[in-house]
């Protein structure tokens, strides 16, 4: 009889603590479903209309410190989050050499409806259809010369390929100190 007790007693206890786990991830579901109802309560009625994006990539940079990149159309604001018409992309730079390659996240976009802007340290990437807008700005880590940037796109990606200034190479006009 003992053995018959002890066999059940250790199986109750081993389902209680499964019982335990089912009713903590009901709490922390109704808990999450109430922030979710008062926060998207907050957001103006025309703005309701989705998709909510809000993402962030983490990579080690060339000083060995971490980079934060945040991409989507939400931004954290201290008043709580604010959704912009404009998605940010998720981009990524590239030092390869003699070259800088960004490459940009914009699916659901043809080639014709993205607009490319370059200057010696930035990139401009913008798309304002009537179904997807995109707008990002791209330090770049060293100086390019614009002129030959080349891009292509395919399955959603775009790339870009700019070519870096010399080093040594002058920039401006030189002024003589007087």
């Amino acid at each position: 009889m003992f053995d018959e007790w002890s066999s059940r007693r250790r199986r109750r206890w081993w389902f209680d603590i499964f019982d335990e786990f089912e009713r903590e991830f009901e709490r922390v579901e109704e808990m999450m479903s109430r922030i979710f109802e008062r926060e998207f309560a907050k957001l103006p009625s025309e703005k309701q209309q989705g998709p909510f994006i809000y993402g962030f990539s983490v990579t080690v940079g060339p000083d060995g410190k971490p980079v934060v990149r945040e991409f989507g159309n939400v931004r954290p604001t201290p008043k709580g989050p604010m959704i912009q018409e404009e998605t940010e992309p998720l981009v990524d730079v590239m030092d390869e050499g003699n070259y800088i390659k960004v490459y940009a996240e914009l699916p659901g976009v043809n080639k014709e409806d993205i607009k490319l802007h370059a200057s010696e340290d930035e990139l401009v990437i913008s798309v304002d259809t009537e179904r997807r807008k995109y707008y990002k700005e791209v330090k770049l880590p060293a100086r390019v010369k614009p002129d030959t940037a080349k891009a292509s796109y395919k399955n959603g990606v775009l790339e870009v390929k700019l070519e870096k200034l010399e080093k040594g190479r002058e920039r401006g006009t030189r002024i003589v100190v007087e």
